[in-house]
């Protein structure tokens, strides 16, 4: 029964290890097709926040939070696949993410 578990595990994470290693090699100098994606929709998010409740959402680096998402994906598949409760909740973290994005 271990055996199956551990390929189970195995067979999921490399789901989400497979899209960071895709993502890792798009990064490239300008944070790749993910960061051209995500910064037209925290253009907008910014607005909206400003607009309703008067605050700035304060200028950060969309290559960062591209990083930090493809360093999320892989060290929670690492993770999962030896065991780990806080892989899962990484991953959890990365699918919640990928759902609002």
């Amino acid at each position: 029964m271990s055996v199956t578990s551990f390929v189970g595990r195995v067979l999921f994470a490399s789901i989400f290890l497979l899209s960071a290693w895709q993502e890792f090699s798009d990064y490239g100098t300008d944070g790749g097709s993910a960061a051209k994606t995500l910064a037209p929709k925290l253009q907008v998010f910014s607005k909206h926040v400003a607009e309703r409740t008067g605050f700035e959402v304060p200028e950060f680096d969309i290559k960062a939070a591209v990083a930090a998402a493809v360093a999320m994906k892989g060290v929670g598949g690492l993770l999962f696949i030896a065991g780990s409760s806080l892989g899962a909740y990484l991953l959890v973290c990365t699918l919640l993410q990928a759902a609002w994005g």
